[in-house]
């Protein structure tokens, strides 16, 4: 997994974007997402996808990661959030995929149990939207991908169900 100057891409004070509530850290997303599930009985899905343009800045090429997180009030509606990382590094398509999908991951890991303890552990169902599909150039590691989210306990959708990277992510990567 690439990492920024100071470790992990995501940790305590990463800033993620909303459109109607701005800027906000990890914590306060919890509080947000929280309080969208309380304001009403549904069924609640969370989705985390990643999306990514390389770039070159200055004659310096790089990978800008854009994670998002959306949760979905199944038949009404959702909200989303999202943040973005700059990776001083080029990578193959196939690299870049799995960074997508390795940084989706690294997410879940760190919200999933912000949002327990907002919940009371009263929550379970988390996708992990990898920006892969059988009709493209990246159909030959779609069973690898897949397998390394369901290896970590999640469960993964790939184009053309994968919204929360193809088209949530991808609008600000």
């Amino acid at each position: 997994m690439a990492k920024t100057k100071k470790g992990y891409l995501f940790g305590p004070n990463t800033v993620f974007r909303n459109p109607t509530v701005g800027r906000l850290r990890i914590k306060r997303v919890g509080d947000q997402v929280e309080n969208f599930i309380r304001e009403e009985k549904g069924d609640y899905q969370l989705i985390i996808g990643t999306d990514s343009h390389a770039r070159t800045a200055g004659g310096k090429k790089g990978l800008t990661l854009v994670t998002a997180l959306v949760i979905h009030r199944r038949g009404k509606g959702g909200r989303y959030f999202w943040t973005r990382v700059e990776i001083p590094r080029y990578f193959s398509l196939k690299e870049k995929i799995y960074q997508e999908t390795l940084a989706s991951l690294e997410m879940a890991n760190r919200f999933l149990p912000l949002l327990k303890d907002h919940l009371n552990g009263d929550f379970q169902l988390l996708e992990i939207h990898i920006d892969a599909g059988g009709g493209g150039s990246t159909k030959e590691i779609i069973k690898e991908l897949v397998g390394m989210v369901v290896g970590n306990g999640f469960t993964a959708k790939t184009k053309p169900d994968a919204y929360g990277a193809s088209s949530v992510a991808d609008r600000y990567a």
